[in-house]
């Protein structure tokens, strides 16, 4: 007898070349909607852990008593955020040795078993057992009798199940490896997380029933036609009531007149049903035709710009086990934020998802359950992706996942993976599925020939490189040289960016300018953010204190440490000021206030397909944030790509202060994924400067003495280093700072007086300082405080982080009002997406709680802020003494230097002091955490800053007094 899994050829199956065994052949779609019976077997299960894949198999039916220690576990689940070990995330290296196709012998392997009863009249003959996704390999048994193994974490697998039923009780056992030869396929930068995390069901398969289909919906645009035909596995009858269509034979062509075309921006689909002797499954259509038409990317001969995010299936508490609400969730905050396309990283989602997609609209690029980016380390020598071995494998992760999509319209790209340098095995990849699915592209990125890629495809490609990329200037790369063919292949491809701007923490910048360049070229197909999600765990410490954990946080080694958390939403679907600036350099309407008299607004339609007849347009005028005035702004139905011009709005004339108009397109009805009134586009335009003198104000002259509670002011140049301050590799402007000993200064005192000080500040062992000096006068009721800043020395190109002043002041002023930039935080390259306004928040609303603990909650372009006590309604009001050099406003119960030290938000604790800081510039944000730094006009130079701000009390009116 061989030890349980030894194979004939000395290989376990978990560890061998095969992608399993006893599989059902072929591939299929995922089961639709059908009078055949189903029975979910999710649910409770019993489940064992044990160190090796070789454990005994002594839990099948009739074996007798099982050893070791049995507990309950949900399926769909993974055993590792269930108590059984733990997780382990890595961004490129494996967390096992480089030898394929071996894995370790200590490989931790789930048992799980349970019984179900089979109802009654159920056909037992042709029965199937499905698995959506097991992680990441697998044996199966039904009552007592293998059906088979299997490999491809995130790709179905079904076994014949019928010969094993029986009436009533049976059992179903399945043994899990957290570790097998797939393993090295699926290096995918996240969380390995084992167990069986998606549906498992057991089908009734009647015979003759409808095991596939192949849904071909083509539409000409020109003729304005749909074009279908259906292929079956059984001869099949088709009927689309709502086209006329009854009893028609499935795959009889069929030309359709005055169809509406299936897209992103208008997901007509039309409800079908197909029908056997034996069998009616429903199934839902949509009409649409991709192509790539002189180095564009079209979609029913529309140009298509692709403004996508780049999805992990995540979630904080059930990992890759998603359940329908949480997809949903997903898809109705992408839509809500203009978002119109997924790249889904890197494996195939959950089919719900792409029902999802289908019925919202989402374009999709559905990518390969490959990626062997961990072989880098090793030269990528043995790389799977050149290895005959590998083949088989390879190849039915793509049948699995094209069979099992394809008839999903949003679905307009196929991928073949990710960041598996290249090889032979590729080019099988792409042959299968061309020949497959002739309908759409392909996408490959790592193999710069682009030979089996349908599209020139980068990651963090610059915005310069970008731009010139779109214009058709771009160098040819290495790859390519002194190859003709290739080269001239490649350069008549759409450019697509695959991933950039890459959103982990504070960030990303430079959003604005990217789109700007992407929609001035036609050859450029769009974008995908990365990513869409952290990837942290809920976790609670000792102590009752929340927080989401990230690599190494689990006693996990090697480890990614925080690179997991990349999203621009955090892990419990908050969105992240990052989706907010995303949603504003993705709107698809342009507004452009041109004010100069008599004045204009500019409408500029940028959706693909669509008019702007589902929206409507108001504006408001505000006075120093005060709404003054507001109406509709009638703007015709403004075709896809093209732009109008209508006139300003009558507003009264400004009886002094500062006037801005906002237009604002919103929803003019309720759609699946937002109500009527939901803001999509908007614009500002000043019509009103603001008074060049202080307001006049009701409270009483205040000498300097008469704000003891503030100290500072003090230079402030540092701040809490973000995740693309520490960038990846030599790509650090905080190594930089530090090296330039910015975060070390030693004072000497120049002079010092009552009523201000000068004083040098500069790093040890080197000779660039800055010197500050500060003076206080009465200014009218107020304090003037003037601030001049001096670079010394020889700076040559360094940066700052800031530059600015800060104080603390006692706690209790813990409510802030501001008139400036809002509501959200702001930086100099992701400020698009606040406007000017009068806003209101507390101080702890004011932060937001990045997953790793950094620079945040800066609010831009602040003409003056109050921070007052709730209780009373005393405080502090901070006025810029030059109305148009307004300053960055952010306050904190806590220092710089304690949320730098902090690993997660429930480290930071309140100290008893307001910390408020006011700078007159900061440095760019950039994506240098996987990307490039920020623009140069967003780097903050050392320079001669002048600027002068005003103090004075908030106090409570007297009775009968008029407030301020």
């Amino acid at each position: 007898m061989r030890p349980e899994g030894q194979e004939a050829h000395g290989m376990p199956y978990w560890a061998d070349f095969t992608p399993g065994t006893g599989l059902r052949r072929p591939p299929r779609i995922a089961p639709p909607a059908s009078d055949a019976a189903r029975l979910d077997l999710g649910g409770p299960w019993s489940f064992r852990l044990s160190p090796t894949a070789d454990a005994p198999v002594d839990f099948l039916a009739g074996t007798g008593a099982a050893s070791g220690t049995w507990t309950d576990l949900p399926v769909p689940s993974h055993w590792v955020l269930r108590g059984h070990g733990v997780p382990r995330y890595t961004n490129t290296a494996y967390p096992f040795p480089i030898d394929p196709p071996h894995v370790p012998d200590a490989n931790p392997t789930g048992d799980h078993h349970r019984t179900f009863e089979l109802p009654d009249g159920w056909r037992g003959a042709g029965s199937v057992l499905r698995f959506d996704g097991v992680d990441s390999a697998c044996k199966v048994w039904l009552n007592g009798q293998e059906l088979g193994t299997s490999k491809g974490s995130r790709l179905p697998v079904e076994f014949e199940a019928g010969h094993a039923l029986r009436p009533g009780r049976n059992e179903l056992a399945v043994r899990v490896h957290r570790w097998s030869s797939g393993s090295y396929l699926e290096d995918q930068d996240m969380w390995w997380l084992p167990g069986i995390f998606r549906d498992v069901t057991l089908l009734e398969r009647p015979p003759g029933g409808l095991d596939d289909c192949f849904v071909h919906a083509g539409y000409d645009h020109v003729r304005h036609e749909g074009l279908l035909r259906v292929e079956t596995s059984a001869a099949a009858l088709l009927a689309v009531p709502e086209l006329g269509i009854h009893d028609h034979p499935a795959d009889r062509p069929l030309t359709l007149p005055g169809v509406e075309p299936w897209s992103a921006e208008q997901p007509r689909l039309y409800e079908a049903e197909l029908r056997t002797d034996t069998e009616r499954a429903r199934l839902r259509i949509g009409f649409r035709t991709v192509a790539i038409v002189d180095g564009r990317f079209t979609v029913n001969g529309s140009p298509v710009l692709l403004r996508g995010v780049n999805r992990h299936e995540h979630d904080p508490d059930r990992g890759r086990a998603l359940d329908l609400a949480t997809m949903r969730r997903d898809v109705e905050l992408m839509k809500a934020h203009n978002i119109n396309a997924v790249r889904t990283a890197h494996y195939p989602p959950h089919p719900a998802f792409l029902d999802l997609c289908d019925e919202y609209g989402l374009w999709v690029i559905d990518e390969c359950d490959i990626e062997t980016h961990g072989f880098i380390h090793a030269g990528w020598t043995d790389n799977p992706i050149d290895d005959p071995r590998w083949r088989p494998m390879l190849l039915d992760r793509m049948r699995r996942m094209v069979e099992r999509d394809k008839n999903h319209p949003s679905i307009v790209i196929w991928s073949l993976g990710n960041e598996s340098h290249t090889g032979a095995n590729l080019a099988d990849l792409a042959a299968w599925t061309r020949d497959r699915d002739p309908s759409r592209p392909l996408h490959y990125e790592r193999d710069r020939t682009y030979r089996h890629s349908d599209f020139y495809s980068l990651m963090y490609a610059p915005v310069d490189d970008v731009d010139r990329i779109g214009g058709h200037a771009e160098p040819a790369p290495p790859e390519t040289e002194g190859r003709p063919e290739l080269e001239e292949r490649r350069r008549q491809l759409p450019f697509l960016l695959c991933e950039y701007a890459h959103a982990m923490g504070n960030g990303p910048g430079s959003l604005e300018e990217y789109q700007r360049t992407l929609e001035r070229h036609p050859r450029c197909a769009g974008a995908f953010v990365w990513e869409w999600i952290d990837h942290g765990f809920r976790r609670t410490t000792d102590d009752g204190r929340e927080f989401f954990a990230y690599g190494g946080d689990f006693g996990d080694s090697p480890h990614g440490g925080t690179f997991c958390v990349d999203g621009l939403v955090h892990p419990d679907r908050t969105p992240s000021p990052g989706l907010a600036a995303y949603k504003k350099a993705v709107e698809p309407v342009g507004i452009t206030i041109d004010t100069t008299a008599p004045g204009r607004i500019t409408v500029r339609n940028r959706h693909d397909v669509r008019d702007l007849s589902h929206l409507r347009f108001t504006w408001t005028a505000e006075r120093e944030g005060v709404p003054c005035a507001e109406g509709e702004l009638k703007v015709p139905p403004v075709g896809a790509r093209q732009c109008v011009d209508v006139p300003m709005p009558a507003v009264a004339p400004a009886r002094g202060g500062e006037v801005w108009l906002t237009v604002r397109a919103v929803l003019a009805a309720d759609t699946p994924w937002a109500p009527a009134g939901h803001e999509v586009a908007w614009a500002q335009g000043r019509l009103a400067a603001p008074r060049r003198t202080p307001p006049a104000c009701s409270q009483r002259a205040t000498p300097p003495e008469a704000a003891p509670d503030v100290d500072g002011p003090h230079l402030d140049i540092w701040r809490a280093p973000t995740d693309n301050d520490r960038g990846m590799g030599a790509n650090s402007v905080l190594r930089e700072w530090r090296s330039a000993g910015l975060d070390r200064l030693v004072s000497r005192t120049l002079w010092s007086g009552q009523h201000g000080a000068e004083v040098r500040l500069a790093p040890e062992g080197f000779p660039h300082g800055l010197r500050m000096r500060h003076e206080w006068t009465e200014f009218g009721d107020a304090l003037r405080l003037a601030v001049e800043i001096v670079p010394e020395g020889p700076w040559g190109e360094r940066t700052l982080p800031r530059a600015g002043v800060r104080f603390t002041l006692p706690d209790r002023y813990d409510r802030v009002r501001w008139y400036g930039k809002g509501p959200g935080e702001a930086y100099p390259d992701s400020e698009q997406a606040a406007r000017v306004g009068l806003f209101t928040a507390t101080v702890a609303a004011l932060q937001t709680p990045y997953v790793v603990p950094q620079e945040n909650g800066r609010r831009a372009a602040v003409r003056w802020a109050e921070l007052t006590d709730p209780a009373t309604g005393e405080g502090l009001r901070v006025e810029a003494a030059d109305p148009d050099r307004p300053f960055g406003l952010t306050v904190r119960p806590w220092s710089t230097e304690a949320l730098e030290a902090a690993a997660h938000p429930c480290d930071l604790t309140p100290d008893g002091r307001l910390h408020l800081h006011i700078d007159i510039a900061q440095h760019g944000l950039g994506s240098a955490s996987c990307g490039p730094p920020p623009l140069k006009h967003h780097l903050l130079r050392p320079q001669h800053w002048k600027f002068a701000l005003l103090l004075r009390p908030v106090e409570v009116p007297a009775p009968g007094e008029a407030t301020a």
